[in-house]
């Protein structure tokens, strides 16, 4: 059931851009992390079937599953003042998917 999760993910990217046009006046920012396949429990089964993972890292351009805390250094500079001037941005950490 890819089209629930294609839609939620699109959602969060637009609710992330309204809510960035309303409170950055107030001094927020409201930014997100769009995270690729990362090596979970979630992801267990599909990590664990030789033909769906060779299909998937044929796909990925770093050729490897993320691990999480590969995620953090996202996290840290959004959080972090370096990203004073970032309002709505959906920062892809994702091992180049989404550049194919």
């Amino acid at each position: 059931m890819a089209a629930p999760y294609a839609a939620s993910k699109g959602a969060v990217a637009q609710f992330t851009k309204a809510l960035a046009n309303e409170w950055a006046c107030r001094g927020v920012n409201v930014n997100a992390i769009a995270p690729g396949y990362f090596r979970t429990r979630m992801g267990e089964p599909l990590y664990t079937d030789p033909k769906r993972m060779s299909q998937l890292l044929d796909r990925i351009p770093a050729a490897r599953i993320g691990e999480p805390h590969e995620l953090q250094g996202a996290a840290v500079f959004l959080a972090s003042p370096a990203s004073d001037y970032v309002h709505g941005h959906v920062l892809l950490v994702d091992g180049g998917w989404m550049a194919r």
